[in-house]
């Protein structure tokens, strides 16, 4: 009787970035050019890779400096390879397998032809000797000479595994729960191992244990660097679906395609939702409309100023927001809001920069990572192209109406509530006839209106403070009458309604 097999041993969770390098090395490839500022996680890479390569003994990993020359691991500088001709002929000496980390030694090939020519001479004394040169940097720079000899590689910043690794082994004489290393590394996507230790030493000052109160601390952190980039906002005051009065259509759909949102990692991309383009009147629900999306994910909030992308500050507007969005992929699971995207990707430039923007723009919301929610806000829809609004890029289109008259009154109790007013005590039907044709932002500067007005009396606000401040505004519906009803007219077949309900026309 046969005797039953043992199971095969499973693997070690292993980072993106740790299996990227590792089938590069095992397909055989000798030079790999790694462009990243993180030398030290480039390290670590390379020694958790060189134990896991396919080999009876763990592969040996060696380090060149311009001011040192060449170490094994920890051992001491071997004599004579300071020069970086000499660090090549060492390399090609070596008869052992082995992993070589040359850094920045962009420097050396920029200005010396003799290392180029021998960097190809390196190529063929690895090839197929199980000795692999990586040359890390963090600009990048590969000579002709050498171009298709070298694989290139944009090292990301870390991900959740890779983060996960990295906490508990700073946390190693604190030890914590494998739920709350992961919800810390949730909390730090996007950020480099670095930017991530001073984040968690800035939490650990205010909670000498890592759990669930250092969250805030580790998410300050983020919000300060990530807003260092000038084009990407960390939004971090929230709003629940309560907050928000009226659109019941738009909370109805996204309770449903929360459940989907968090089924993402067991659902095909066709299912898994991708977002939504809320457009419609200004001062109606749409920018509060997606800090509640993020709280009703569950997710942080990240805003894309369209704006600031083409106002020239932060380099040509086509490469700013690309890199927008791929930082955004390495920050996900969150929500990307677009603010007034129409700003950017508009139907009135078809070629140029906007128009390879746009195209960026069509091709990444197709293929984007699946953690990551887009919602974008527009007012002047008519600039947006027919292909932003056609099904399949968002899941939805949704316009944003004017409140009808039950949406404007459940607005008032929310905006009296928050300032700690009870609505109860009000007739707030009353202000229905005064108030037709009301944004929300109209609504709820009437409620500010009629606080401050009876605070300086130093009493409390009654109704006829309300009414008061009511027949007083002009609301925009009538100031730009003509506007609104372009608006409302462009999207009445282009667009769901937010509400159930449409404003009568």
């Amino acid at each position: 009787m046969a005797k039953p097999q043992n199971p095969p041993q499973s693997r070690p969770a292993e980072s993106r970035a740790a299996t990227t390098i590792r089938e590069i090395f095992e397909s055989g490839r000798p030079l790999t050019y790694i462009r990243s500022a993180e030398e030290q996680r480039i390290g670590r890479l390379l020694h958790e890779v060189a134990l896991g390569l396919r080999a009876s003994t763990p592969v040996p990993v060696w380090e060149w400096r311009l001011t040192e020359g060449m170490r094994k691991e920890d051992g001491p500088v071997e004599p004579g390879t300071l020069a970086p001709r000499a660090a090549l002929d060492f390399i090609v000496a070596h008869q052992d397998e082995a992993i070589f980390h040359l850094k920045d030694f962009h420097e050396p090939l920029r200005d010396f032809p003799e290392i180029r020519r021998r960097l190809r001479d390196v190529y063929e004394s690895c090839f197929d000797r199980r000795k692999f040169v990586v040359i890390s940097s963090p600009v990048r720079f590969i000579p002709e000479e050498v171009e298709r000899s070298l694989l290139y590689l944009e090292l990301r910043p870390p991900d959740l595994v890779e983060l996960t690794d990295f906490l508990r082994d700073q946390m190693r004489q604190a030890p914590v729960s494998e739920a709350v290393l992961e919800q810390a590394g949730r909390a730090l996507l996007g950020l480099t191992l670095d930017e991530s230790r001073y984040a968690l030493r800035r939490a650990l000052a205010k909670t000498p244990q890592l759990g669930p109160d250092s969250l805030p601390a580790l998410l300050e952190e983020k919000r300060l660097l990530v807003n260092r980039s000038g084009v990407i906002e960390y939004i971090a005051d929230g709003t629940s679906l309560a907050e928000v009065g009226g659109l019941e259509g738009l909370k109805s759909w996204l309770l449903e395609r929360r459940k989907l949102f968090q089924m993402r990692d067991t659902l095909s991309n066709e299912i898994v939702p991708k977002g939504l383009l809320m457009m419609g009147i200004p001062g109606c629900g749409k920018s509060l409309s997606v800090k509640a999306i993020a709280t009703c994910f569950q997710l942080p909030l990240y805003r894309v100023d369209m704006v600031e992308i083409f106002s020239g500050r932060h380099g040509k507007p086509e490469g700013a927001f690309v890199e927008a969005c791929r930082m955004m992929e390495d920050m996900a699971p969150a929500v990307l809001w677009f603010d007034e995207i129409e700003m950017g990707i508009t139907s009135t430039e078809s070629s140029g920069e906007q128009g390879r923007i746009f195209a960026f723009f069509l091709t990444w919301m197709q293929e984007k990572t699946r953690g990551l929610f887009v919602a974008a806000t527009a007012n002047r829809i008519d600039l947006l192209p027919a292909e932003m609004i056609r099904k399949g890029r968002f899941d939805e289109v949704f316009f944003v109406d004017l409140p009808v008259d039950e949406e404007r009154i459940e607005i008032f109790k929310i905006h009296l509530s928050i300032r700690g007013v009870d609505p109860a005590q009000f007739n707030l039907k009353q202000l229905t006839p005064f108030t037709i044709g009301w944004t929300g932002a109209e609504i709820e500067q009437c409620v500010v209106s009629s606080l401050t007005q009876a605070r300086l009396k130093d009493r409390e606000i009654d109704e006829q403070d309300l009414i008061d401040v009511a027949v007083r505004i002009v609301p925009l519906s009538r100031t730009m009458k003509e506007q609104i009803n372009h608006i409302r007219g462009w999207a009445f077949e282009r667009a769901v309604k937010a509400s159930p309900q449409a404003f009568d026309r």
